[in-house]
Parts: structure tokens; sequence; C-alpha cells
């Protein structure tokens, strides 16, 4: 299967099943001399498990991470690093009633379609526990754009038609409830609201919001590889997701220019600035030192326990009641995929820059004299 592997310089290819033997990633193009060992990793992996509530699938897995290669007396070597994550709380039974049954919203006739044959076990590769593989990546990537005081944060927007107050925004607050939303005025609200769809068998979307601040201005490619471009593919690629925003969005389409445009200010340290950031951080697809700002739109989770109907690979009209362990939401376990894919994206352009013209690569070559 083609389509697994993301990036060039810092490039991942992400394995494994939901209901295989394991999964995992390969990295490769990491530098050498990063400081990372498995406890890093499993912070990560830990905020993205399932919090134990009624929302959230019931699947226990430990996602243990091991680190198989690339890391050498707790830094990496500079050679590939291949990390494994073993699959330990499989019910595949629950799947049996669907293995000749395309699922509404899944990928299962999409895949039949492709390959003629499938892995329903939960999906396969389609299923959002691939997503485990991805967070690995991003922690390592986190580790390298934290030695630059690059830092990427996502949280919980909206789910349904409960959103954050602006207004009430703690950031040490996205950790502290289950939801990773940074209004805790919003908690007890949201779980009512979630009780109410969960009584019912259905799911319900969200909003994701991605920030990433101290990026250098001149990060990015022009034309078919410009740094919001990359990140729309990086983030579309998540399980779920149906749309991505870049700075104002889909607002622009409402705005006048002389209210689009962000004015150019120089502050106290004499460094370019703007007064607003309409932008999202990004002019011509290059960085412009201002924050990143995201959001990505996530569809309901499509495994709901009402029946619906649908066809099976005869193309016999038939109806399904989906069994197994589903969300009721995946927005907040998608904000910390969104929060890896930003992260992997960044690496990769900053690792780009350093090539990006002749002064640079004079600085590294100088010092080795």
């Amino acid at each position: 299967m083609s389509g697994s592997i993301f990036g060039k310089m810092f490039r991942i290819s992400t394995w494994g099943e939901s209901h295989g033997k394991a999964l995992g990633v390969v990295i490769d193009g990491c530098p050498a001399g990063i400081e990372i060992c498995e406890d890093d990793i499993q912070k990560d992996l830990d905020r993205r498990k399932p919090k134990k509530n009624n929302f959230s699938t019931q699947r226990k897995e430990d996602d243990m991470v091991e680190i198989l290669s690339g890391v050498f007396a707790g830094k990496t070597t500079g050679t590939p690093i291949s990390m494994i994550i073993h699959n330990t709380d499989k019910k595949s039974a629950d799947y049996t009633q669907i293995a000749e049954i395309y699922r509404p919203g899944h990928a299962d006739y999409t895949y039949d379609a492709k390959y003629g044959f499938r892995d329903y076990r939960g999906g396969g590769r389609a299923s959002g526990r691939e997503t485990a593989a991805r967070v690995a990546a991003g922690a390592v990537a986190r580790k390298m754009l934290g030695m630059f005081g690059i830092d990427v944060y996502a949280y919980t927007y909206s789910m349904g038609e409960v959103c954050i107050d602006r207004e009430n925004f703690e950031r040490d607050e996205i950790n502290n409830n289950a939801f990773y939303m940074p209004d805790k005025t919003k908690v007890l609200q949201m779980e009512q609201y979630l009780d109410e769809i969960r009584k019912t068998g259905d799911s319900i979307g969200g909003i994701v919001e991605c920030i990433v601040t101290k990026v250098p201005a001149g990060m990015g490619e022009p034309v078919f590889e410009k740094l919001d471009a990359m990140l729309a593919q990086a983030l579309m690629s998540i399980g779920g997701a149906k749309g991505v925003e870049i700075g104002a969005g889909f607002e622009v389409a409402k705005m006048k220019g002389s209210e689009n445009n962000d004015s150019f200010r120089v502050d106290a340290e004499k460094n370019i600035i703007k007064a607003t950031n309409n932008s999202g951080g990004i002019l011509g697809g290059i960085s412009d030192s201002g924050d990143l700002f995201m959001r990505v739109a996530l569809k309901p989770t499509p495994s709901i326990y009402q029946t619906q109907k649908t066809v099976n690979k005869d193309k016999t009209e038939v109806e399904v009641q989906i069994q197994g362990r589903h969300d009721a939401t995946i927005v907040p376990r998608a904000a910390v995929v969104v929060e890896a894919m930003a992260t992997i994206t960044i690496a990769e352009y900053l690792l780009q820059n350093v090539v990006a013209n002749i002064e640079n690569i004079k600085k590294v070559y100088t010092d080795l004299r």
C-alpha cells in the first residue's frame, strides 16, 4: 500500500493495523545528538489514549512504546529511528458480523474498491489506532523543535454545539480535563451534552485548533510546497478530518483587503512584527514570524450504535447495528494527533531551511574548518 510515508528530510513511515500484532513508525532523517528516551515519547502517547469516561472507547491499550533503533546512550544517532507499539486489547470477533457489510461513514467500500480485499477488524489501516504511530514520531520532532524554542500545542475548540469562550482561555487547563478544552467553565456543559449524544447511540464532531509559536520567518517553500499547503496535507491526512483553515480561514471571504492585510511593525528590539495575524503566520507559503494558527474540522465518529441502512458486498440492501467499543467523539484524542502532525511538518521545514541559502551552508562548513 502506498501513501504511508510523509516528509522528505524528516521522513516518517507508519505501519500496522488496528487489530494486527503491533503498529509503529520509522523516522528517517532525524539529526543525531537529540536527547530522547522512551519516557519522552510515552508522555504524548498517554495523552492520546482514551480517558476513563463514558464518551471514549472502552478499548484499553497500554500503548507502551519500544525504541528498536536509532537511539544510543540517550541520544539519536542519525540513523533510522524505529518504534513499535504492541496491540494488547484486541477483540476482533466484534467485527465478524460486518466482514461482508459496508459500514456507513467508514472506508470499507473504498478499500474494497481499491484493493479488492480489506482487513475488516477495526478498520485495519483506516482505523484511528494508526495515529498512535504518528504521535510517537511527533514526540521525537517535538524534542528537536524544543531545542530552538518552537512550541506546538493543540486543543478542543468545540464539539457539536458547545465551544470555548476565548475570554476564559487557560493553556494550563488543556491537559486538566478529559476534553482537552482550555476553558474550564465549559467542561460540565460538555459532559452533559456528550451524555445526551451517547444515550441516543449517536456521535458528534468538532473543531481542533493548533498554535505554533516562535517559528522564525523564512520557513517554507514557494509554489507547490508552501508551508500552509503542507500543513493542510498533514492535517487532512488524519482520519476524520474534513476541513482545514489557516489564520482567518474562510472568514477572509467576507473581508476587505484593508481588513485582511496584516500591517507590519517594528518592536523595541527592532524585530519585524505584525499588528494582526489574519495570515496565520504564513505569507506566500513562507512563515512570517507570527504564530502559526490552524483549525481542523473533524467529522462525527462513524461507528454509532443506531441501526443504519447500507449494502453488503453482494450489493444487497441491508441494515446494520455496529457493535464493539467506540468513541462518542474523536475530537479530544484527535487534538494530540493534530499537534503531532503539525510538529512533524515544522520539523521537516526546519531542516529544509538549512540549505535554503548559501550563507546558511557557509556557517555550517566554516565551523568545520
